[in-house]
């Protein structure tokens, strides 16, 4: 029986890249290589998209040949998404597919016409790629339009998943409970950052949690105990996003909220995995705490009771559905430390696959193993993009 060929696109222009490479090696590791044909595909910060053997190189955090990949802008290539062809990458754009699946270049140069003689159509991609240009939508829009399908959440999904101001309107319309916020423009913070200060005192009491609001891993993310701290942390988020958006701390000053994680696996019937909680070894679970540090305890199953348990996995479900999520996301929640109160903070729709990340512990805590949750997302990619086949677009 032939193998799946998988593509594992991985690295990107995002601040999450290392976490990218990091995720993508776990896959690679742990992908059943008896059933799929594994392609790693490597993006590098730059964003040029490499060859297998250089994606291999970027992955393993060694320099990048310049001369083994093409880039859009190129004299010799044309702008788009890459081809992989044997033994080279070349840079074309995707073709709405006429016939099987696969990006297909425009004959537009003797290149591009070598390349379409030699080049190998992936099955499947599965886009390991977090934050920016990867779990936004964007990478989703190209696959789309080169009618290839893909592990994941789709354009909408991915979009609404990314942008916390927008993913927190999708809740409140779902009726889910989330947390007091406001959001702020950087223009305007730049132009009257006092304005800015007194709107955010004005709705929010110390302290509150400033976020980029299209990043994940905690990038860019700070806690601001009063108007001392508040400035600095907008300016941190400024960086990453022109929308800043302000929670209020759940448990107040004297308490800290309880953070509690569920994974979410399927289509349109999800399933949610056992819950788990984390205990930061930081005052929040910021990045380094997620990536660098051992000093987080991670508790699974979370100590909750079943009603609460229960509660938080139909919770996750919804928050799921009201994004118009698609294949897997990792949904968390704050619950008040005094009232035991469950709020939904945000869901992440490509969430770490590192060794330590909790998305894929929760499912083996709840009997699916890591090669199988893997091998159950590309069913799900395959099994959307056979769904989507059967709408009609012309009349």
């Amino acid at each position: 029986m032939k193998k799946l060929r998988v593509g594992i696109l991985f690295g990107g222009r995002s601040g999450e890249h290392e976490v990218s490479l990091l995720s993508a090696a776990s896959v690679l590791k742990a992908i059943d290589q008896n059933k799929f044909e594994v392609v790693p595909i490597g993006i590098t910060k730059e964003g040029r998209w490499l060859t297998s053997g250089e994606a291999e190189r970027l992955l393993q955090g060694k320099p990048v040949e310049e001369a083994r990949h093409l880039r859009a802008g190129d004299p010799e290539a044309t702008p788009g998404a890459a081809v992989l062809a044997r033994g080279e990458a070349v840079v074309v754009p995707p073709e709405p597919a006429h016939r099987q699946q696969g990006m297909i270049p425009f004959q537009t140069s003797m290149l591009a016409r070598r390349a379409a003689d030699r080049a190998i159509n992936v099955d499947v991609i599965f886009p390991v790629l977090h934050g920016t240009f990867g779990e936004d939508g964007t990478i989703q829009g190209l696959l789309e339009l080169a009618d290839i399908p893909y592990v994941g959440a789709g354009v909408l999904g991915s979009a609404a998943g990314m942008d916390k101001d927008v993913m927190k309107a999708l809740f409140r319309n779902a009726e889910l409970p989330i947390v007091k916020h406001v959001t702020i423009l950087r223009g305007d913070w730049e132009t009257d950052p006092r304005k800015a200060e007194k709107l955010v005192e004005k709705n929010l009491k110390y302290p509150v949690f400033v976020k980029p609001a299209n990043l994940g891993s905690s990038v860019g993310i700070s806690k601001a105990h009063n108007r001392k701290e508040l400035g600095p942390a907008i300016y941190e988020a400024a960086k990453f996003d022109r929308k800043i958006v302000i929670e209020e701390g759940v448990g107040g000053k004297k308490r800290k909220a309880r953070e509690i994680e569920c994974s979410v696996l399927g289509n349109d019937r999800p399933q949610a995995s056992v819950p788990g909680e984390i205990v930061p070894g930081k005052e929040f679970y910021d990045y380094t705490a997620k990536y660098l540090d051992e000093g987080s305890q991670l508790i699974i199953p979370a100590k909750l009771t079943k009603s609460k348990t229960k509660k938080v996995q139909e919770l996750a479900i919804k928050a799921f559905q009201a994004v118009d999520c698609s294949g897997l996301a990792r949904v968390d929640f704050l619950m008040d430390p005094k009232n035991r109160k469950l709020y939904v903070n945000e869901i992440n729709t490509m969430p770490g696959f590192t060794a330590i990340s909790m998305y894929p512990k929760l499912w083996a805590a709840s009997g699916l193993a890591y090669p199988d949750l893997i091998e159950k997302l590309i069913q799900l990619g395959l099994d959307r993009h056979a769904e989507k086949k059967k709408n009609q677009y012309n009349r």
